[in-house]
């Protein structure tokens, strides 16, 4: 399995995540989403400039931010 920044996922894509690497506000607003270590998310869809994306979590769907997103490590198959 690979290891690449959530950004750089495809559509219907789907992985875990294995880190988070942002401390601060940014840091503990991406955690409170649900975004930790562990989590199993998909992407569902992506703006027409690929800003922002659309991911699947626990049942849910949120937006993060491409500079978001860099600060997030997925494992993928």
């Amino acid at each position: 399995m690979a290891s690449i920044k959530l950004r750089s996922m495809t559509i219907n894509q789907s992985g875990t995540i294995t880190a988070v690497k942002i401390g601060g506000e940014l840091g503990r607003r991406i955690r409170e989403m649900g975004l930790v270590p562990g989590t199993e998310i998909t992407i569902k869809q992506r703006a027409p400039l690929n800003d922002p994306v659309a991911l699947r979590v626990m049942g849910g769907t949120l937006t993060l931010r491409n500079n978001e997103a860099d600060f997030i490590e997925v494992e993928v198959e």
